[in-house]
């Protein structure tokens, strides 16, 4: 016989099937045919011992007490096979017998070969009492009418009791109420054969009642098994939907590549923490990688990843006995908020052990890894303004070299207004034209002059002159970038149409990139449109681009290459300080580099300063590229230039920055030095 339980059962929360419903509801008739049989043996064994009274009573003692024990037996059999563990089918619930364990044959056959043991004992149990025709002689003696309500009574009871599975009490019922029709119908009388045919009668209603029963045993069944899988699937759905509300939340409100808390994360728990730490002190750290993007640039994104994800983990591990709140700020920042309570170590200590030991952080690079580290240290501030104050800290900290950490002081209170200020009323000040261009001449070794460099000037109100560095960091903040280069560019054209208009339309005019704008902006399709747009040509413009830019790379190597092709000539400021100086001489867009100002410095002192300012010479001339020597702010300085036969030169000592007009002014178009 092949087992109903081989079947795969259904994952949770899906719909039963009806193979495995119909598993679950054979399971529980076998459940219901014990109970009944185990309910019934103590009336069965009454019920015998009482047939074998009657049986001493007519004089037939050892015929009865013999009926009885085999009575006995055969209801100890029933009792046996009633508890033989069972193995249930998933999603029926288990009997205290199928719960404990079995190994025994029995205990993995089909639930279908229990009911068949059922129903076999049940028929065994059937013949015995079927045997009471001998106690009474063939329903002839005069102990007839007590051993025929007998039978038919414990007959009833079964089919009362046993609703779950018709065939038990069916197999039971049939031997005796069959036997005791035969019996009666052969014994010749009218009222035995009407007996007989009555009886006959009875056994044809029990069996119908008890296959009515099975089948409303069977229907409930499936009703209650299908009302239980239907609510499971609701606990399932409202738990699965649960579990996605939280993922949701987390998702939300942490960064998932690290699993740190994310900005918004932390500023909500950043918030609520420092609303309930009342008077207590509280300190933000704002931790900054030093070299990431080196790592970026050299070994990939995904090694930057890998980066990241350990030094979060790292800072979460460290910063533990702290209990304090880690999250990725953004990029490669990560922000630390706990509490300075007395047990805790000073913020100076937690600093400084930060940076010292994050090169420990990601095993992978572990000698390039560094950090600066910004802290803000106050009670009853907001998580806002501690932050930024951390930030204006981590700022000056990376400014100062990185490596490092920084406090928020009241020196950086001061920066941090002015800043908020600069950032606040760049945008009016160039509507209003406040921010305006200034310009050095560049002269040739005979005094001559060569060309204009731009050079960004804005007077604040309030603060005075802002340095040019300030107004781009300034514009990049406040998403002006843009803007502010377009506003540059048209100075420049404007610039430009003047020296034309004074006869001065050979002078190149030179104007700075900063490495963001490089690498942000397109920045030349804006310089040829703003060139298009004013009508200058593209050979009265030169862009100054610092070291700092990547010109390895595929995205600036592209914008240069149309800015060249354009006209556009291209130069290298500040040469001998970047990373990749001698490379960016091999590039075909470059047209001139510019000396950096501290090989210039002392010149005349330096015999290694002016080998190298001379080795740069030679190379540009090797080369065919000019070669400008920036900050001459001394007579000795000029000398010792003109001595290496440099061509071009430019510095405070030869003019200083000023208005166009006054420029022209104070060299009288050309102004020997």
């Amino acid at each position: 016989m092949s087992s109903l339980s081989d079947t795969a059962s259904p994952a949770p929360g899906e719909p039963l099937a009806e193979p495995e419903l119909q598993r679950i509801v054979r399971y529980e008739q076998m459940v219901a045919v014990r109970h009944s049989v185990l309910t019934a043996i103590p009336v069965n064994l009454a019920l015998s011992v009482a047939a074998a009274g009657m049986a001493h009573y007519a004089g037939k003692t050892m015929l009865g007490l013999a009926w009885l024990g085999l009575s006995v037996v055969v209801n100890l059999l029933r009792a046996i096979v009633c508890r033989m563990p069972c193995r249930p089918p998933s999603g029926a619930v288990p009997t205290e017998a199928a719960r404990a364990p079995a190994r025994s044959w029995w205990a993995t056959r089909p639930v279908e070969w229990h009911l068949s043991a059922s129903w076999l004992f049940g028929l065994a149990s059937g013949l015995v009492w079927s045997a009471v025709a001998v106690l009474c002689e063939g329903y002839t003696s005069p102990q007839t009418i007590f051993y025929l309500t007998v039978v038919c009574g414990i007959c009833a009871g079964s089919v009362t009791h046993g609703i779950a599975y018709g065939r038990v009490p069916l197999a039971f019922i049939t031997p005796p109420l069959l036997t005791a029709a035969v019996c009666l119908g052969l014994a010749g009388d009218v009222e035995r054969r009407m007996l007989a045919l009555t009886t006959l009668l009875y056994l044809g209603a029990l069996a119908r009642s008890a296959f009515q029963s099975e089948a409303a045993f069977r229907h409930g069944s499936q009703l209650r098994n299908e009302a239980t899988a239907l609510a499971q699937r609701l606990q399932h759905a409202h738990a699965a939907s649960q579990a996605a509300a939280l993922e949701l939340q987390f998702r939300a409100t942490h960064d998932p590549l690290t699993r740190l808390l994310n900005r918004d994360g932390f500023t909500d728990a950043a918030t609520q923490r420092l609303a309930a730490a009342g008077d207590r002190e509280q300190c933000l750290l704002l931790l900054d990688l030093d070299s990431f993007k080196a790592i970026n640039d050299v070994f990939g994104h995904a090694a930057g990843d890998r980066v990241l994800q350990d030094v979060g983990h790292w800072l979460d591990g460290e910063t533990a006995p702290l209990d304090a709140l880690v999250g990725r700020w953004g990029g490669d920042e990560f922000v630390v908020l706990y509490d300075l309570c007395s047990p805790a170590p000073a913020a100076e200590a937690v600093a400084r052990g930060l940076t010292q030991r994050i090169a420990k952080a990601s095993p992978r690079h572990s000698g390039t890894l560094g950090a600066s580290v910004g802290l803000c240290v106050g009670q009853g501030l907001d998580v806002n303004d501690m932050l930024s104050f951390a930030d204006e800290a981590l700022y000056s900290a990376k400014h100062e070299g990185g490596a490092s950490f920084r406090f928020f002081d009241h020196r950086l209170q001061q920066s941090l207004r002015i800043r908020r200020d600069v950032e606040r009323d760049l945008g009016l000040a160039m509507d209003s034209g406040a921010v305006v261009l200034w310009y050095q001449p560049i002269f040739t070794a005979a005094g001559q002059l060569h060309s204009f460099e731009a050079l960004l000037r804005w007077l604040h109100p309030r603060h005075g002159w802002i340095s040019p560095e300030k107004v781009v960091h300034a514009a990049a903040a406040t998403g002006l970038a843009q803007r502010l280069l377009c506003h540059v560019l048209a100075l420049v054209c404007a610039a430009s149409r003047r020296l034309d208009a004074l006869g001065l339309g050979h002078l190149p005019l030179a104007m700075n990139i900063s490495p963001r704008e490089m690498a942000h902006l397109d920045v030349d399709v804006l310089v040829l449109d703003a060139l298009h747009a004013h009508g200058v040509s593209a050979r009265r413009l030169q862009i100054e681009i610092t070291e700092e830019v990547a010109l390895d790379a595929e995205n600036t190597q592209a914008k240069l290459a149309r800015l060249s092709a354009a006209g556009v000539a291209i130069a290298i400021d500040d040469f001998g300080v970047g990373y990749s100086s001698l490379a960016s001489l091999r590039g075909e867009h470059v047209r001139q580099v510019k000396i950096d100002r501290s090989f210039v410095f002392g010149l005349h002192e330096s015999q290694d300063n002016r080998l190298l300012v001379g080795t740069i010479l030679q190379m540009g001339r090797s080369l065919g590229i000019d070669v400008v020597a920036e900050g001459v702010e001394r007579e000795e300085e000029l000398a010792a230039l003109r001595a290496l036969h440099c061509p071009l030169m430019q510095g405070y000592h030869l003019c200083r920055p000023a208005p166009l007009d006054d420029i022209l002014q104070r060299t009288q178009m050309q102004t020997g030095v």
